[in-house]
């Protein structure tokens, strides 16, 4: 595989490298965990279960770029300044993000304060913004909505008057664009979380993927547009 000859393997963590673990059994290279310093949240119904998706947090990125800088400067003691600088430059473009979510949704009610998506894969976004999640089904589950958890959701979207929904890219969106038609909120569009685009698409890069997350969840909960 191409991480034999590798130097550093970088993980996420918190169970998202299980698959992998095959792969490495005969790569010796240090291995970092690149969540390693989160305030880990668990998986909604799953005791013990962590939710792995603490990258989709700007916040929570910032624990990320640091953790990369430490890794590439034990492994490269000579570039630490060049590593600790990137990392500090990178961490405020982060922290922009977070700065557009925290003061954009300010002043949104404190029952319209609500991201529900297709998965539960927005928990630490959720948390370190102010907004309470609401999902089909939590991560690491079946991928598709059933009739109980469209209906479920349809329930709250009504009663908290949620004003749009939205649903991620590598999974069927039918289930929320029914909520949608049921509840009279808006679909507000795709969001990201596992999957990059190609150089041209919307998100290239993981920076792009949470600033066009930022805008859409911005855009379709206070129904302004602004640009990051």
């Amino acid at each position: 595989s191409r991480a034999d000859g590798a130097d550093l393997v970088l993980d996420n963590g918190l169970g998202l490298e299980a698959w992998f673990e095959q792969f490495l059994t005969d790569v010796d290279a240090p291995r970092v965990v690149l969540s390693d310093g989160v305030e880990v949240l668990p998986v909604a119904g799953k005791d013990g279960v962590h939710n792995p998706h603490a990258w989709m947090s700007p916040e929570e990125g910032q624990v990320y770029t640091r953790n990369i800088a430490e890794a590439l400067s034990d492994l490269d003691p000579a570039g630490t300044d060049v590593y600790a600088a990137n990392a500090e430059a990178y961490s405020a473009e982060l922290a922009d993000v977070q700065d557009f979510l925290v003061r954009s949704l300010a002043a949104l009610p404190a029952d319209q304060r609500v991201l529900a998506t297709c998965e539960g894969a927005f928990s630490y976004l959720a948390r370190d913004t102010g907004l309470a999640e609401a999902y089909l089904w939590p991560v690491n589950a079946e991928r598709q909505s059933t009739p109980r958890q469209v209906a479920a959701l349809i329930d709250l979207v009504r009663e908290q008057r949620v004003p749009t929904v939205f649903c991620e890219s590598t999974v069927s969106a039918s289930g929320q664009r029914q909520v949608a038609q049921e509840t009279g909120a808006r679909f507000g569009g795709t969001l990201y979380v596992d999957s990059l685009s190609a150089p041209d698409g919307p998100v290239p890069t993981y920076l792009d993927l949470l600033r066009h997350d930022a805008r859409t969840i911005v855009a379709g909960l206070t129904g302004t547009e602004e640009h990051r």
